[in-house]
């Protein structure tokens, strides 16, 4: 079975990685646009499987911190590790880039993911309360800290 392969995100991918999104109904939903921009901007990786995008992961970098915006895998590939392995090569690039921290928030009800995140070392800081709406809900905020 050929390897699942984690990398960089084109421009080319922009399609298939809206395309996922709309597939979820938690992820945060945006414009090509703004996915063109975080290619410019930001990081956003790609899980790749024979030729198949399977998932991504948005980040946007702020002042040595790191937040992660989108996190996705198309629902007939959930549960096979692809979310774990893009947190895992996204802790492995920024803390090459002397990251500081890497920051997110995340529905309190999304068990799976409050599960990956606290597995991988990040830490709860708090919540807000009534950040999410259809439906509302309270964000959890999770940070992994790096020592400089």
């Amino acid at each position: 079975m050929p390897p699942l392969i984690i990398r960089a995100a084109a421009a080319s991918d922009v399609a298939s990685i809206h395309a996922i999104e709309r597939q979820s109904a938690t992820a945060s939903h945006w414009t090509s646009a703004q996915y063109e921009k975080l290619l410019k901007n930001g990081v956003v990786l790609v899980a790749e499987h024979t030729g198949d995008l399977r998932g991504f992961i948005c980040v946007n970098p702020i002042a040595g911190e790191w937040e992660i915006e989108n996190l996705v895998v198309a629902p007939e590939f959930q549960r096979r590790g692809i979310a774990e392995a893009l947190v895992r090569e996204l802790i492995h690039r920024v803390r090459s880039q002397a990251a500081k921290a890497i920051l997110l928030e995340v529905r309190e009800s999304n068990e799976p993911a409050r599960r990956l995140y606290e597995k991988l070392a990040f830490r709860q800081l708090g919540r807000r309360r009534g950040y999410y709406a259809n439906p509302p809900e309270d964000a959890v905020l999770y940070a992994l800290q790096f020592v400089s």
